[in-house]
């Protein structure tokens, strides 16, 4: 055991003394892995930079353990055959469907509603074009979980007397009250002012698309602007992640029988699993990394080419140490794992500082410009073990072609 030990050592040894004695011809080497590596884990901390960005996104705007229900709600992606059957067989939702529903979920915490309509905002002479509109009851703040950055948001006495009062998104704000204090200020909506009681924590954006151009107003007086013909979304929120699919399928059931679907009637709605959410990113980013990955391996494998060459030149320039040692007694296994070693160890030098190079770019990057890039423990080990396993496959016929040569003939050609 000791005798291999020590044979393991002497061959780490004498693999980093080659490796040192010629230092401008092993850096240019490593060149190639140090760019590959890089490559591979910058990509890599970025498609899962996309992911948290998106998720954290997704849960900024929606919260967390929540469902929605809607006439054309839908999980993930469908045809337009599905989608035109759908259209002709689900119906409009009304109050009273979320009334039935808030009554008959026992598993859930919450259960909302909302309207959605886009519209011009007023206010002392200004305009702000395309504002999403949200009426909604005043638990939308908790199902959602909306963080209030000035004042409140509107209490269920308003809500009940369908008062006139509004919570703006930070645009609203920038746009209409620059240096102000908004509260008790109006605003107004298709002519009709709304005095503003609360703003709502800064969200910012996702993809160019503001999360922060928001209005939310109670239901009741939103159906007094807009009218009462939409179809109305119903959200429901479990208290805990366990009871979130209890709460979906409560949720699912109620409005089955409030519409008196029989057991293997299609339901004559949509749900969205904003759960699923994170399944649906997923799936994205790994599409996008099945694209990226093999096309940054490329650069990997000309790394691991120029390693076999410089092996090659090696093997040729040490011939009569070679045969020297084997005159020695180092046997055929040794003196192939000799070199199998050294350009493990420089491909694993490699994969080691391309993996620096890319957690300071980054770091570069996330400084700079905000995107999020994440490099995992995945990228660490990723890094190490494809850059050191090039340099076994590298070194594989250099290190055979040494062990086959002839002692004799080696050391003649000293």
């Amino acid at each position: 055991m000791r005798t291999i030990y020590t044979f393991y050592a002497d061959a780490a040894r004498i693999a980093l003394q080659s490796i040192f004695a010629h230092k401008l011809r092993a850096f240019l080497t490593l060149i190639g892995i140090i760019i590959g590596v890089a490559s591979v884990v910058v990509v890599g901390a970025a498609i899962s930079g996309l992911n948290t960005y998106v998720m954290e996104k997704v849960t900024a705007v929606l919260g967390v353990n929540h469902f929605m229900i809607g006439r054309m709600a839908h999980e993930g992606q469908m045809s337009a055959e599905e989608w035109d059957r759908m259209n002709r067989r689900n119906k409009i939702l009304h109050l009273d469907d979320y009334d039935w529903v808030h009554e008959h979920c026992a598993a859930c915490s919450e259960v909302g509603a909302q309207l959605m309509n886009q519209s011009d905002v007023r206010q002392n002479g200004e305009q702000l074009f395309g504002v999403q509109i949200q009426g909604c009851t005043p638990n939308m703040q908790t199902i959602e979980d909306k963080t209030i950055d000035e004042g409140r948001f509107f209490l269920q006495q308003e809500y009940d007397t369908a008062a006139m009062v509004a919570v703006i998104g930070a645009d609203l704000k920038d746009k209409f009250f620059p240096g102000q204090d908004p509260l008790g200020k109006t605003i107004s909506v298709r002519g009709l002012p709304l005095t503003v009681v609360g703003v709502e924590e800064k969200r910012g954006s996702m993809f160019g698309q503001s999360f922060d151009k928001q209005l939310y107003m109670p239901l009741t007086a939103y159906r007094k602007i807009f009218g009462g013909l939409q179809s109305i979304q119903i959200h429901g929120k479990s208290a805990t992640r366990e009871q979130f699919d209890a709460a979906i399928e409560d949720a699912r059931t109620a409005l089955r029988n409030k519409h008196k679907l029989a057991g293997g009637e299609d339901d004559d709605f949509g749900l969205v699993n904003t759960g699923e959410v994170a399944g649906e990113v997923d799936s994205m980013t790994g599409g996008i990394a099945a694209v990226v990955m093999p096309i940054t391996f490329i650069s990997l494998v000309v790394g691991g080419i120029v390693v076999m060459n410089i092996m090659l030149v090696s093997v040729t320039e040490r011939t009569f140490e070679i045969g020297l040692r084997k005159a020695l007694g180092a046997t055929r296994k040794q003196m192939l794992l000799q070199f199998l070693i050294e350009s493990s160890c420089l491909t694993t030098c490699g994969g080691v500082l391309g993996f620096f190079l890319a957690v300071g770019i980054a770091w570069l990057v996330t400084a700079t410009t905000g995107v999020t890039m994440t490099v995992t423990l995945f990228y660490v080990v990723l890094s190490i073990a494809v850059s050191g396993g090039i340099g076994m496959i590298a070194g594989i016929y250099p290190a055979f072609k040494a062990s086959r040569l002839d002692p004799i003939v080696a050391l003649a050609r000293k």
